[in-house]
């Protein structure tokens, strides 16, 4: 395989080498190579805005492996930082193959190749890629965006909005329905993100509780993709909606989990921490 650099690759997943995967040279096992690929496989799902499973399910298929190889340029060693790259290089009717590379900083330590078959998870006989995920790999490779933000009200972005914030808020954080779903959801301005194959992966609401005050909720995204930025689209919605009807600031009540997100969009704490439907929250504030 030939020498790359990072310029060939727009994905990466940074990794941090533990000291169980080296030996006593404390360079890394060579079977450890080909884990870390496969990490990396799953964070490439995530940034084509595909939660994998309700995803393989909707193309009625599954991804096998048949063949990986891997080429050893140099060794990455106990407690560096490695980025693993990827990129898919080649779709056929039924398989397609991802070239991968292993940097540390810009040096080229590990090349790969992996090919995937695309197969029935019943009988694992190999089917055509279907159309839909050949162009939504194709479009990621090319830059292209994966997700839309659609803004409206609850009739017509409710039933969107509502399987997904029952997936995160009631079943992950078993949090009652009845508090969930409240009254408020019928005049609030709803954003919903929807990947290339329709499918639900954020969502929150924009309230009017002061005359120039925004506040936003419910913000929910897939647990599989987050990290992914899908959050932060969805969030740019709802602060354009504030804009243009004039909000001088923006507040919500952020999960304390999720406190380092709303900094990161240069939201500042407010206030003391609080108990909210049995979670502990912050209020957090942002100048329009």
């Amino acid at each position: 395989m030939p020498a790359m650099t990072r310029d060939d690759f727009r994905f990466f997943h940074p990794l941090r080498v533990r000291w169980a995967e080296v030996d006593m040279q404390r360079i890394v096992f060579n079977a450890n190579y080909l884990m870390y690929f496969d990490t990396a496989i799953g964070d490439y799902w995530r940034a084509l805005a595909l939660p994998y499973v309700e995803s393989m399910e909707l193309l009625e298929g599954d991804m096998y492996v048949v063949k990986a190889t891997v080429e050893f340029h140099a060794s990455a060693h106990a407690d560096e930082m490695i980025d693993v790259a990827l990129r898919c290089t080649r779709m056929g009717n039924s398989s397609m193959a991802f070239t991968g590379a292993i940097f540390r900083g810009e040096q080229h330590l590990i090349s790969a190749e992996i090919v995937y078959v695309f197969a029935d998870p019943a009988t694992q006989t190999s089917k055509p890629i279907p159309a839909a995920f050949r162009a939504i790999i194709e479009a990621y490779e090319a830059g292209e965006p994966l997700a839309e933000v659609r803004v409206g009200d609850w009739a017509t972005l409710g039933d969107a909005a509502r399987g997904l914030r029952e997936m995160v808020f009631v079943q992950e954080q078993s949090i009652p329905l009845a508090i969930e779903l409240d009254e408020a959801d019928a005049t609030a301005v709803h954003a919903v993100a929807f990947n290339r194959l329709g499918q639900v992966i954020a969502t929150g609401r924009l309230l009017a509780p002061a005359p120039g005050v925004a506040k936003i909720g419910r913000m929910a995204v897939h647990r599989f993709l987050r990290g992914g930025g899908w959050g932060r689209g969805v969030l740019d919605a709802l602060m354009a909606v504030a804009r243009e009807r004039g909000d001088r600031e923006v507040v919500l009540h952020a999960q304390r989990t999720a406190e380092g997100f709303y900094r990161r969009q240069g939201f500042v704490v407010r206030g003391e921490p609080f108990t909210e439907a049995g979670i502990a929250h912050v209020e957090m504030v942002k100048p329009l």
